[in-house]
């Protein structure tokens, strides 16, 4: 069941003094809260299936080397936008279990590149399926232009955000 947690805004934001937008976006926020939480949950109990202890993090880092890979560590930590000692740390877990292999870039013999070993593609599809089962149902009664339509949506938005970080970098910011 779904229920609506959205401000209580008149159209022309006059009963809280609120813009419209403003509060459609503070939904919008409040909504990626919870679905948030729920990804957090999922990640974890995924994380924990593909190998009991392993951290979100390095699930996550294993699913990016899925979806990217072969792929440097490098690379790895830039495109996640994490340390690259955090990286380094995931990556041995993940070799050590052997859910991923490095192997010599053969462009480059001083970069190794990281890939999905057959026992990591096993484990990860084992997870994956019912994730996107569950995605299914959950937009069961969608019409496929509504989830591709939504798919469009958040893949713009995460491509727009800017964080505060990312704000201070840029050449032409305002300080």
């Amino acid at each position: 069941m779904i229920t609506s947690s959205r401000s209580e805004v008149a159209p022309d934001g006059a009963a809280s003094g609120q813009d419209p937008r403003r509060g459609a976006a503070r939904d919008l926020e409040g909504a990626f809260s919870l679905l948030f939480t729920q990804l957090r949950r999922s990640y974890a109990q995924a994380a924990d299936t593909v190998s009991p202890g392993l951290l979100p993090g390095t699930f996550k880092v294993f699913t990016v080397i899925d979806k990217i890979g072969p792929v440097s560590a490098s690379t790895l930590a830039e495109r996640m936008d994490v340390d690259k000692g955090a990286i380094s740390r995931a990556v041995t877990e993940l070799e050590n279990l052997g859910l991923i292999e490095r192997e010599l870039d053969p462009g480059d013999a001083r970069v190794r590149l990281i890939s999905i070993t057959r026992l990591g593609d096993e484990r990860l599809q084992a997870v994956r399926y019912p994730f996107v089962d569950r995605l299914e149902q959950a937009t069961s009664e969608w019409t496929l232009e509504s989830m591709e339509r939504l798919t469009d949506l958040v893949q713009a938005l995460a491509s727009t955000i800017i964080t505060p970080q990312e704000d201070r970098e840029a050449p032409d910011a305002p300080h």
